[in-house]
């Protein structure tokens, strides 16, 4: 293996202490970007492992098929607009997580004659073993109809064999880059798809920045025991950097620096484990561009998404308040110091002076506990805001496993959310973890789906 690849796959795989990654391990992220014969807009994911790549693509797939198109069939489009629709997708992440455009994108394929799909379903080889340039598509005939196996035909492929037969290019401009995403099209979607993708991104991005980027440089983005994706792999795929964290901006603790998110992501990301207090998810993930969330399980990741724009409208004055004040208050006890409530209410551009901020301090800690909580700051400078958020929409639920779903087969299931801005025993529906999960970003909301269980987060 070359120092080239050993660098990758250590910051992929980290270092076992066997010497090798597990077999079964390596085997479930050797699947390609494959769609639902039931739901020709979604991907299916065979085995846990790769919904940290396949859940974030579906996510800006989703985007780009709903908000980046005419058609109104959304869940219903040919092969040739699924070509169109992964391709720009795929194309988007790679230029999100270019950190230089001078250094150009880079595009890891199989070298000329080593796709497992030549050697797979031909009995004869006719191309030539060199490692000069990736197969052009014409050389790479897409599968037969019907044949999936061939996304997950890695059987004899194995780990030191595949990092053995790859092949890099780097191109310098976006359209060529774009041009380059579609040729290997049947690349992405055969055997290793999501592996050769995955490596593209890391490449493009640089090893050195990811590394500066990631909290734990030792810890692998794949973990090498149970073989999920890292927070920083998802938020690499999501907003382009590699960070380990879903705050926003960076904090101090101890005197290290500990890396946030910069900006509002195009797609979202809400987390079971919010809900279990073990983190906080920040504004720029949590109100992202468009309305698609991606959801985080303790082991799996789905994507919750809607049609209606107002859910992710322009931050409302009490939505930045919220936002600032939970800046002063980084544990999230939902209170500040009463010494800060002048740096909060400068940061808001709220009246400053002295004596006005004392006779608040009055006013919002009658009882001189020497704090001040966020529902009396809010309803004291921001009352009666009204969100532009409508009582009722529909709303779908993806997991791209197929156990996870009815049936078995990978569908969107449908429902309508309630939100209201109270607590309603009357119209109280379920407590799922879906429900739990959403109520991190929307704390009254109620979810009604057409089937007759709730969608599944694992």
């Amino acid at each position: 293996m070359s120092e080239f690849h050993k660098e990758v796959v250590d910051l992929v795989w980290g270092r076992p202490s066997n010497g090798g990654v597990s077999a079964s391990i390596f085997r479930r992220w050797t699947q390609g970007f494959v769609f639902s014969e039931n739901e020709h807009s979604a991907l299916e994911q065979f085995e846990g492992g790769p919904c940290a790549v396949i859940a974030p693509v579906q996510a800006f797939l989703l985007k780009n098929i709903l908000f980046n198109r005419e058609s109104s069939n959304w869940r219903n489009i040919s092969e040739e607009e699924q070509k169109a629709a992964l391709c720009s997708t795929l194309s988007e992440i790679l230029e999100s997580a270019c950190s230089s455009p001078s250094t150009g994108y880079c595009l890891v394929s199989w070298a000329k004659g080593q796709s497992p799909h030549t050697s797979a379903h031909t009995n004869t080889q006719t191309q030539s073993q060199t490692q000069g340039t990736p197969e052009p598509e014409s050389s790479q005939p897409p599968p037969p109809q019907g044949q999936q196996p061939t996304a997950l035909a890695a059987e004899e492929l194995g780990f030191e064999r595949f990092h053995s037969v790859l092949h890099k290019r780097t191109v310098l401009s976006v359209s060529e880059l774009r041009e380059e995403v579609v040729s290997l099209y049947h690349t992405w979607g055969g055997c290793c798809g999501v592996l050769l993708f995955l490596y593209s991104v890391i490449l493009t991005k640089g090893i050195e920045n990811i590394r500066n980027e990631i909290q734990d440089t030792m810890e692998p983005l794949i973990d090498p025991v149970h073989g999920h994706g890292s927070q920083s792999l998802v938020n690499l795929f999501v907003t382009g950097h590699a960070v380990s964290n879903v705050w926003d901006g960076d904090r101090e603790c101890s005197g290290m620096k500990l890396h946030g998110i910069h900006k509002q992501a195009s797609v979202g990301f809400l987390t079971l484990m919010e809900s279990l207090r073990y983190c906080k998810v920040g504004a720029f993930l949590k109100s992202p561009k468009f309305p698609i969330w991606i959801l985080g399980s303790e082991t799996h990741l789905s994507v919750f998404f809607a049609k209606e724009m107002s859910l992710v409208g322009p931050e409302s004055p009490s939505e930045q308040a919220r936002r600032v004040f939970q800046s002063f208050d980084p544990e999230d006890n939902g209170f500040i110091p009463e010494s800060l409530l002048e740096d909060v209410m400068k940061a808001l551009d709220l009246v400053s002076e002295p004596d006005y901020v004392s006779l608040m301090k009055s006013k919002l800690d009658p009882e001189s506990l020497g704090i001040i909580l966020l529902g009396p700051f809010l309803l004291e400078f921001f009352p009666d805001q009204d969100s532009g958020i409508p009582d009722s929409f529909p709303v779908y639920h993806y997991n791209g496993l197929k156990q996870s779903n009815h049936n078995e087969r990978v569908e969107y299931v449908e429902g309508t959310a309630l939100v209201l801005g109270f607590e309603d025993p009357m119209v109280r529906t379920d407590d799922t973890p879906v429900k739990r999960c959403l109520q991190t970003k929307w704390p009254y909301i109620e979810l009604l789906w057409t089937t007759d269980r709730s969608p599944s987060l694992n």
